[in-house]
């Protein structure tokens, strides 16, 4: 009798930041890109530049401490609305324009991705949730039947309430969950080529990023901010058995383009 391995079929999971689902003409190129990828695929949002402006508008302080959103009781209101509602039923309403059959999802919806509130250290973050679990069966079961997820940066505890989720961090877990089902490829999609040696200079794309090299480009300051938990949850991915990590820019997605991140 002979033996074969039963072949996996395909998912991407692109991430992508606020700032390009909250700019018209940014938001029409990625879906038309996320459209026309082959193969089952999932869409994981940010939505920070808008619920900071929601905020204002109802008087709300927005607080930020090392780029993290502090969301305390108003703040959770203010982005529930924004990233559950507004960004993601615009982004949902645009892709079932472009034929797909999308489907809008925050963690607590079917309970999809569970979470704790982070203890409170030398920070109290508030109603911020650290990922304990993302149901892959269910994402699967899914997208079997031709669904694309839109997913919202929001869990939740599973005793009723809504956490605030950093979108890098559902990405990573979401893929890192649909691995036993799928070769996955997961794709972080922000408005630069890539991973820069030189954050001031556009052309100086790092085009393969190792465990080493990146503690060298860490040590000496090439990599700092918001793309460590990028890398972070890059490498935890590729250890979980996720096929595939790039970080590149809208319009490039498919193209061979951008930074890999290598195991």
């Amino acid at each position: 009798m002979r033996n074969f391995v039963e072949m996996k079929e395909n998912v991407t999971i692109i991430k992508v930041g606020g700032k390009i689902v909250e700019e018209e003409a940014s938001l029409d190129l990625l879906l038309k890109e996320f459209s026309a990828l082959p193969g089952r695929k999932v869409l994981v949002h940010g939505g920070g530049r808008t619920a900071t402006a929601v905020a204002a508008k109802m008087g709300i302080e927005t607080k930020m401490v090392e780029g993290r959103r502090v969301t305390d009781a108003d703040m959770l209101h203010v982005v529930t609305m924004v990233y559950g509602g507004l960004v993601n039923k615009n982004v949902v309403a645009k892709l079932n324009s472009c034929g797909l059959k999308a489907l809008g999802l925050t963690g607590a919806d079917m309970d999809v991705i569970r979470s704790h509130k982070r203890p409170v250290g030398n920070i109290d973050y508030g109603f911020v949730g650290d990922v304990d679990c993302v149901n892959g069966e269910i994402l699967a079961w899914l997208m079997n039947r031709d669904i694309v997820p839109v997913m919202a940066p929001l869990t939740h505890d599973g005793s009723g309430q809504i956490l605030n989720t950093n979108a890098d961090t559902i990405a990573g877990e979401t893929a890192k969950a649909l691995v036993p089902y799928f070769d996955v490829t997961l794709i972080f999609c922000f408005e630069k080529k890539g991973v820069l040696k030189d954050p001031d200079d556009d052309n100086s794309v790092i085009e393969h990023i190792t465990p080493s090299d990146y503690d060298r480009l860490k040590s000496e300051g090439s990599i700092q901010g918001g793309m460590i938990p990028k890398l972070d949850n890059s490498f935890t991915a590729l250890q979980a058995g996720v096929k595939r990590v790039i970080i590149t820019r809208v319009g490039e997605i498919g193209k061979n383009s951008g930074t890999l991140i290598e195991g």
